[in-house]
């Protein structure tokens, strides 16, 4: 292991809403199964004593399986991912925020939006958020160019913001998509040259991509990978990433700075 450089591992734990997107109908106790079973499957990795990460769960979804929240809260940082998956207000900051402190008995100091919307930091800070983690500073099509913003954390509007880490040169976003769909060896190449450039490297999954949702209606880009052949590609993963730096919360590594 590397010193001084930080692995920040995160998981949007939600209801799985996404084929909704693709007019896939979807009941919303199915979307909640599949969430849970997708943090069923990879809990043997995050149960790892040497694995610490950033789960952003929504609150609906803390309601329904608070036990497994509670759990994880022990070792992982709860970060919001606000009240639901697919519908927000402001009002949902401090909601989710003050509903997941109950669930987990922990401070939720940390927000990531669905779907890496924009937010109001005003609200944000409001609602007494210390940091926000919901810019991917990349060129997606159809979803949003954030070319223009800062590649790594920086300060605004007095909350620290850390956008997912993007390759040094050309900016090229090393998100699930990416992990599912470049080679293993780019991508391992490219989160380590990032990692070794900005002193860490923030990623982010979906505990649903590590089951089977081939049956969903998705794109092939999206379903590619999924299931039990992801959750080997991420433990190589994290094998490989654990020689070249310290896995931490995104909370701990904020108070580094």
């Amino acid at each position: 292991m590397v010193a001084n450089r930080y692995i920040l591992f995160s998981f949007d734990v939600e209801e799985f809403d996404l084929p909704l997107e693709y007019k896939h109908p979807l009941p919303l106790d199915e979307q909640l199964e599949i969430g849970k079973l997708g943090l069923d499957a990879i809990m043997p990795i995050l149960h790892s004593s040497s694995f610490k990460s950033t789960l952003f769960t929504t609150a609906n979804f803390a309601i329904h399986f608070p036990e497994a929240i509670k759990l994880l809260a022990t070792q992982h940082e709860i970060g919001s991912h606000t009240f639901y998956h697919s519908d927000f207000s402001n009002e949902h900051l401090l909601q989710s925020k003050q509903k997941l402190e109950t669930i987990s008995n922990t401070e939720v100091v940390g927000l990531r939006m669905p779907r890496m919307r924009k937010v109001n930091l005003n609200e944000v800070k409001k609602a007494g958020y210390t940091y926000d983690s919901s810019i991917n500073p990349a060129l997606l099509p159809g979803r949003y160019n954030n070319l223009h913003l800062p590649r790594t954390i920086y300060e605004e509007e007095g909350i620290q913001r850390l956008p997912a880490s993007v390759s040094p040169n050309f900016r090229i976003p090393l998100f699930w998509l990416s992990f599912k769909n470049l080679p293993y060896f780019l991508f391992k190449q490219l989160a380590i040259q990032t990692l070794k450039k900005d002193g860490y490297l923030c990623l982010y999954f979906h505990p649903w991509e590590f089951i089977n949702i081939n049956q969903y209606g998705l794109p092939g880009y999206v379903k590619k990978l999924c299931g039990q052949p992801l959750q080997d590609r991420l433990i190589r993963l994290i094998a490989d990433l654990k020689e070249q730096g310290e896995f931490m919360t995104i909370k701990d590594y904020i108070g580094l700075q």
